[in-house]
Parts: structure tokens; C-alpha cells; sequence
């Protein structure tokens, strides 16, 4: 973050909410939305929806200097809502469903995003239709060279689900801000291989009076953000080896259900040193 703040021609898919773009703090000259999507400013700026959104964006897009971590701001923010204002999840979270959540992907892709952040929460049990849907979305990103980010989840479980286990998906795993893993935070065989953990309790900015948001959708947006600065420093760079140098691939890994915690600067030198 003190080198840059990203460049336009990154360009970051935010697959969520809806988006209170109206918020003073958001660069919103460098946010766009996918044509034909549902609408990407909030309806109602007190729903769970508009707040997630809000929240997520805040940490990638806000004004530096702002409450949020404004991690990338000068690279272009592209919306995507798959989150309905008036549907939540019994615990009172957004939801979609796999088949939305597949044909987001191929629509940001396809907009030109290179890097997808999916800070959701999957509704009901993925049936093999949106299985099939959700992992042909996720083989097509991969094919365009974008690199997908995904929220582990935050039910305390060990497993995955066919988003998690997707080889082209980078799963984050939530901790505290002194990096040791969180109770809530979902783990797995996935997760551990590929993934990494991040601090999942940052703040960010609130529309209609929200509360603070804690969990893995937040650590996915800060390795999200992480990756577009990376990329904006070297923007030749292939994705394998943005994905190597942030995934510490170099590295070896022990065999385990918890995943290596985000270091944006070793994935820095390691870059300009390749």
C-alpha cells in the first residue's frame, strides 16, 4: 500500500450486495458495474445485503485515509450483486445460490476481471446442476487467466464445498490480529493446500448505521486486495505467478487442515526478484 494504490487496468470483480455508492467515502470514479446485472446501488442501505456490500467495498475501494483499509482504490472496482436486499439466511447473512453465484463469474470474467472476490455465502445444498454450473464458471475464469478469491465460511466446520475445492480458487480461513486461527473460521484439506488465512476483523465503512462485519468475508477481500496491488506493480506478470507469490507456493507446506497467513510483502519480494 506504499508503493500503490492500484492502476485502472486491474480490474476487481466484487461478486456481493449491492453497493451504497452515495457513501462519501468510496472512490466511486472507479467503480463500475456489469452491464445487465442486477442493480449495483443499494435499495435500502440498512438491509444485510447493502451493509455486506458496503463493508467489502469499503476495504478495497475507499479513500485512503478513510476508516477502511482502502487497500487498492485506484484500481477499478466491478460490481456484481448477486445478494438480494430482502433475502437472508437463517442466521441473517445474504445468500444466493450456486447457479447465481456461477453466472456472476462468467459475467465478470467475460467484463474483464482479473480478479474475483467472492465474499459469499452459499444458500442450501448445491444440488449436481449447480455443482456442474458453478465449477464450468470457475474452469472459464481460470481459462482467462483471472484468479478467484473465496471466504472459507464461517461455521466453524471442516470440509469444503465445490467452491473451496476448486484448484482455481484461492480459500481464505479468518484469524485474529495476531494471526492465530479463529474458532468460527471453516478449515479443510483444500484450504490448508491452497489457501491462506487472514485477519478477519477489520473496520471498514457502514451504510444505514450497520454494524461491523467479522468473518471470513473479510479476510477474503483483504488477500483479494493484496493480489490486485501486487498485480498493479507488475501487470505483465502471468497469474500463476501472482497465485505462486501469494499463495507462497515456493514454500513447502505441511500437510494441514490451516493454511499459511497472508504476508502481501514476501509476495512482493518474491515477485520482483522472479
Amino acid at each position: 500500500m506504499q508503493r500503490t494504490s492500484g492502476i485502472p487496468d486491474v480490474v476487481v470483480a466484487l461478486i456481493d450486495g449491492p453497493v451504497s455508492l452515495e457513501h462519501p467515502d468510496l472512490e466511486t470514479q472507479r467503480i463500475r458495474s456489469v452491464v445487465a446485472a442486477p442493480p449495483a446501488a443499494c435499495a435500502s442501505s440498512g438491509s444485510a445485503a447493502c451493509i455486506h456490500g458496503t463493508y467489502i467495498a469499503g476495504i478495497l475501494s475507499a479513500r485512503r485515509g478513510s476508516a477502511a483499509p482502502a487497500i487498492c482504490p485506484g484500481c477499478t472496482l466491478l460490481l456484481h450483486p448477486i445478494f438480494s436486499e430482502g433475502a437472508t439466511g437463517r442466521d441473517g447473512a445474504p445468500r444466493a445460490t450456486p447457479e447465481q453465484l456461477a453466472a456472476a463469474i462468467v459475467a465478470v470474467v467475460r467484463a474483464g476481471a482479473r480478479v474475483v472476490n467472492m465474499s459469499v455465502g452459499v444458500s442450501g445444498a448445491y444440488s449436481r446442476p449447480g455443482e456442474r454450473a458453478l465449477e464450468n464458471a470457475l474452469d472459464y475464469a481460470a481459462s482467462r487467466g483471472a484468479i478467484c478469491v473465496a471466504a472459507a465460511g464461517n461455521e466453524g466446520a471442516i470440509g469444503g464445498s465445490t467452491l473451496i475445492r476448486h484448484t482455481a480458487v484461492i480459500p481464505v480461513a479468518g484469524c485474529g490480529s495476531d494471526g492465530r486461527v479463529a474458532a468460527s473460521t471453516n478449515l479443510g484439506t483444500s484450504i490448508g493446500l491452497r489457501g491462506l488465512r487472514a485477519p478477519w476483523e477489520v473496520p471498514s465503512l457502514t451504510s444505514g448505521g450497520g454494524p461491523s462485519i467479522i468473518g471470513t468475508s473479510v479476510s477474503a477481500a483483504l488477500v483479494t486486495g493484496a493480489i490486485a496491488l501486487l498485480w498493479s506493480e507488475f501487470p505483465r506478470a502471468a497469474a500463476g505467478a501472482v497465485r505462486a507469490a501469494i499463495t507462497r507456493l515456493r514454500l513447502p507446506r505441511k500437510r494441514s487442515l490451516v493454511p499459511p497467513l497472508l504476508d502481501a510483502w514476501e509476495a512482493y519480494e518474491a515477485m520482483a526478484v522472479a
